[in-house]
């Protein structure tokens, strides 16, 4: 298990973030996806993917720093950290005997579409997702903020996240969990600081269908209300994102971009506003740097991260947000 150094930026909570299932990303385009037919592709582009991983990259371009744990393995695994090194990020390697997986997308030229192609990950033994934990255990900071984030691969049980936020209490440290399905719901049953589904996952978590404003809203208060989680920031595309919590629920717009590629877009989302709160901004505040970083890494090619600059100009765009009653 490689080690490194955490700088923290001035006055700021330690991040740390936690990726059980990396992927080497891969992004080119083409004329036109047709069936059974040879499509020859433009130049293509690589970088280190996966959630908890873009949170961490995401903080570094906003000029933070955050320290990113992940497992990884084999030719690709090897390559993904050389990436990863070369943007500066603090990292731990935990090393697994698969391959790390590899994501491909490719973006069609005469609509505009993107097609991603996403692969399941190695399978985990039982010592190397006990490694994971124990990697974060060490490097967890009283005070500071975990966030585990991505799908979990083969192998690794649907309580992962939920062992990672007793962790996290334990240690004193708020836990940001971003997944689906089994995990999450396991996760939220633990107890989690902040959490981010998409309307699908929202839905599935109270168990009816949400098809007007209102019914988003109250599903997402329900969580808070519940105890699932104290934050419950839903994202919801190009129709924007809602926040709610113990002081109520607000909606926010998201900026007009010109999209290039989705891919990263959440997890930029999610890395400003844990990156915001770290340096004691408030949820409101850290929520509209949130939704502008969304955005800002969607008008960026492939997973590239967006840039502090972008992000606070976009910020001066947004309208004082939407309230609701309860």
């Amino acid at each position: 298990m490689a080690s490194a150094t955490f700088p923290l930026a001035p006055r700021a909570r330690p991040i740390v973030t936690l990726t059980v299932n990396p992927a080497l990303d891969i992004s080119t385009s083409t004329a036109q996806v047709i069936t059974d037919h040879k499509m020859r592709c433009g130049s293509s582009r690589i970088d280190p993917g996966g959630g908890g991983v873009n949170v961490a990259r995401t903080i570094q371009s906003l000029g933070g720093d955050a320290l990113a744990i992940y497992a990884a393995g084999g030719l690709t695994g090897a390559t993904y950290r050389q990436l990863l090194e070369a943007e500066n990020v603090p990292s731990l390697v935990v090393p697994i005997a698969g391959t790390t997986r590899e994501s491909f997308t490719v973006d069609e030229g005469a609509s505009g579409a993107q097609f991603r192609f996403v692969l399941q990950g190695p399978e985990f033994t039982e010592a190397e997702w006990r490694r994971c934990l124990a990697a974060l255990e060490e490097a967890i900071v009283p005070g500071g903020y975990v966030v585990a984030s991505g799908s979990l691969p083969p192998g690794v049980p649907a309580d992962f996240y939920a062992q990672v936020a007793r962790l996290a209490h334990q240690r004193g440290a708020r836990s940001i969990i971003d997944t689906s399905g089994e995990a999450l719901t396991a996760a939220l049953a633990e107890g989690v600081y902040l959490v981010k589904p998409s309307l699908r996952e929202l839905s599935e978590l109270v168990g009816r269908e949400l098809t007007t404003e209102q019914s988003e809203v109250d599903a997402a208060a329900e969580l808070v209300a519940r105890g699932s989680a104290q934050l419950v920031a839903l994202t919801l595309g190009d129709q924007g994102a809602v926040l709610a919590s113990t002081a109520g629920v607000i909606r926010l717009p998201v900026p007009h971009v010109q999209v290039q590629s989705a891919v990263g877009a959440g997890d930029a989302f999610l890395g400003a506003f844990v990156w915001r709160l770290s340096q004691g901004r408030d949820p409101e505040s850290a929520f509209r740097s949130a939704v502008c970083a969304g955005s800002a890494t969607a008008a960026k090619p492939a997973t590239e991260m967006c840039a502090i600059a972008e992000v606070e100009a976009l910020e001066k765009l947004l309208p004082v947000a939407t309230r609701y009653e309860l």
